[in-house]
């Protein structure tokens, strides 16, 4: 199905018919041992619709399996982030619609908060990117991907900073000071993604284009301009309103200051009031037609 920094992640079925993901221990690659452990305590404690579900494990000799639900849909970014007309291949899938990527944004926050405020002690995802959002046959994201979680004190200061780069909290690059805010600033750069259609880091766009977060960050200054972040797949269909409070949501996620960032919570009320605005939207929109015909 893939492969990641753990090793290769493969399709299979339980004897019992259910069809799992199996990711497989690469000896000589980049996590070892201790991320496999973690991921395993992790996902044996926590449990919440927006989070993977670990199956099963195996441990024998040198052999690290890890077993999950299956994901028919795949990771965010390979809807997403979908290559723009001349890059290779013609797209291969319809672009998300503005529903489909608040629904998504939506969820992806309340995997956060679960971790953030429920958990306890609160567990600090580190490596929140699109590749690591996996979506079920229902378009329901779930996070994956725990070998780099680590459990509170919220504060703590971590030695080797690990994560993504693009996704990375400028204090936490900087210091290695690692909070639940660090989360937020990641989960501010998957909001914008979501938004905008471009990946965290594509260093097949001009310089000053390479980095998201970066190229955004004037237009994140002027509400004026927050139309000009909207994804041209989208072709304008969204609310006005509803692309500038999302748009408003991410812009406070990627706050310098950590402090000043909100709680995941709080970023979860305004996107689940956009993401119920465009359910609705697309309700009113199909059945206009039928009323009007009947009248």
């Amino acid at each position: 199905l893939g492969e990641g920094g753990f090793g290769r992640v493969y399709r299979g079925r339980l004897e019992s018919g259910q069809v799992v993901a199996v990711k497989q221990l690469d000896r000589e690659g980049a996590q070892g041992n201790r991320e496999f452990v973690v991921e395993v305590l992790m996902l044996s404690l926590l449990h919440h619709p927006n989070l993977v579900n670990l199956v099963g494990y195996c441990a024998d000799g040198e052999q690290r399996l890890l077993v999950y639900e299956y994901m028919a849909l795949g990771s965010l970014a390979d809807h997403l982030l979908l290559p723009a007309a001349g890059e290779g291949e013609p797209a291969q899938r319809a672009p998300l619609s503005w529903e489909t990527r608040m629904r998504v944004a939506l969820g992806a926050a309340r995997g956060l908060e679960y971790l953030h405020e429920t958990a306890n002690p609160p567990v600090i995802y580190r490596d929140l990117k699109s590749s690591n959002v996996l979506l079920d046959d229902a378009l329901c994201p779930k996070l994956s991907d725990f070998g780099l979680a680590k459990l509170g004190p919220v504060g703590d200061r971590s030695p080797r900073v690990m994560g993504t780069y693009g996704y990375c909290a400028p204090e936490y690059v900087r210091a290695g000071n690692l909070t639940v805010k660090t989360d937020v600033y990641s989960f501010g750069v998957l909001l914008l993604e979501l938004v905008t259609g471009r990946r965290a880091v594509d260093s097949s766009r001009p310089p000053a284009e390479q980095l998201l977060v970066a190229w955004a960050r004037p237009m994140l200054r002027d509400g004026k301009r927050y139309r000009e972040l909207a994804d041209p797949l989208l072709r304008g269909d969204f609310p006005e309103r509803d692309l500038k409070q999302a748009v408003a949501v991410a812009a406070m996620c990627l706050q310098d200051e950590a402090s000043a960032r909100p709680l995941m919570s709080d970023a979860a009320v305004t996107l689940e009031y956009l993401a119920e605005a465009a359910a609705a939207s697309i309700v009113s929109s199909s059945a206009a037609p039928a009323a009007s015909s009947s009248g």
